[in-house]
């Protein structure tokens, strides 16, 4: 038995496997140039070619000697062709040698391999102009092989609220590393006198610590529904379980193993009560009635408005006040653990 605050309470918790859990959960192309080697196009001149001057068509029949040798016109005219040095098409890119990234995760040094619910990321070492790490890949598996080009990175991977980094740097081959994850699952349920509190009238919230260090704290995990598996790291929490939403509030210290579902059951001594403001007793309940359940020391423990507000409430002793049409009536009570009822108040 464990005691929490002024409210007594039993926590169970069993470890269990966690596994059996978990397992639920480039070549650019060539430009080949022009061929120079045959005929060469005709040239573009720089402006129009003069037409040809009209006159006697000119023999170029071989004569007797130079004497007879006719003048020839001069001859058209025509920009010089620059010479075009021949090229060669540049060599194919090869896209450099790839290297490969084999990643696994275990519990711990001599602990099993997880091979479900982790989530891999790996980032460029170096930010971008905008200051961001760029992801490069992304993988959900449990022992990933990812292909990337030579060079470094940053590799994190997560299991729950568990998670590791690492740089690592890459050569065109093959390299494996192995990240320790000393994750624990935690699944929390609720329990009144003999009985199993639904889930939708209960919640829990976890801490990391232990309550009793004095120090306030954000929960690391609120709201937690009864019944899920959160995944922790391995150490010391305290839980704050609440039945309701008055005063069964119940804390209870447990302690996360890693590779180990750790099942807590925290037990409330409380009851469901419905109040009821009558004229007469046993008779029908009064609409638009305001309640207020106080301590024998009154102070406010729950208001609301209603025929038959029900309210959940730590055993103990209590006083009830209901006003309706201007008049105010109450009376006391008592809570006993695991037993439900009505509290009537009759209008007199």
């Amino acid at each position: 038995m464990i005691f929490g605050g002024n409210h007594r309470f039993n926590s169970g918790w069993r470890s269990w496997p966690l596994l059996a859990l978990v397992a639920l959960l480039v070549a650019f192309p060539c430009a080949a140039s022009a061929q120079l080697f045959g005929e060469r196009p005709p040239p573009v001149p720089p402006a129009l070619v003069p037409e040809a001057p009209s006159g006697p068509a000119i023999s170029l029949a071989p004569s007797s000697g130079p004497a007879s040798m006719p003048n020839l016109p001069a001859p058209l005219t025509q920009a010089p062709v620059a010479a075009v040095p021949l090229t060669t098409p540049p060599p194919a890119i090869v896209a450099p040698a790839q290297a490969v990234l084999s990643l696994t995760a275990r519990f711990g040094k001599d602990l099993p391999v997880i091979n479900s619910g982790l989530i891999w990321r790996v980032y460029s070492d170096r930010p971008d102009e905008t200051g961001v790490f760029k992801l490069m890949r992304e993988d959900h598996g449990g022992t990933p092989n990812i292909v990337l080009p030579p060079g470094s990175y940053v590799v994190y991977v997560s299991l729950g609220l568990v998670s590791a980094v690492r740089p690592v740097t890459l050569k065109p081959d093959a390299d494996h590393e192995t990240f320790v994850l000393p994750a624990g699952g935690l699944r929390i349920e609720g329990r009144v006198g003999a009985s199993m509190i639904p889930p939708n009238q209960i919640s829990f919230s976890i801490y990391k610590g232990s309550q009793f260090e004095g120090t306030e704290r954000a929960p690391l995990v609120p709201n937690v529904t009864a019944g899920d598996v959160i995944l922790l790291p391995e150490g010391t929490y305290y839980i704050v379980s609440t039945y309701g939403d008055a005063n069964s509030v119940v804390r209870s210290d447990i302690r996360v193993q890693a590779a180990k579902l750790t099942d807590v059951t925290i037990s409330h001594r409380a009851a469901v009560i419905t109040l009821k403001l009558v004229s007469d007793k046993g008779g029908e309940a009064l609409a638009n009635t305001a309640w207020s359940v106080l301590t024998p020391g009154g102070d406010v423990i729950k208001e609301s408005i209603g025929a038959f507000p029900r309210v959940i409430l730590a055993e103990g002793e209590y006083r009830v006040i209901a006003k309706n049409e201007g008049k105010v009536f109450e009376r006391g009570f008592e809570v006993v653990n695991g037993v439900d009822g009505e509290v009537e108040v009759v209008a007199r």
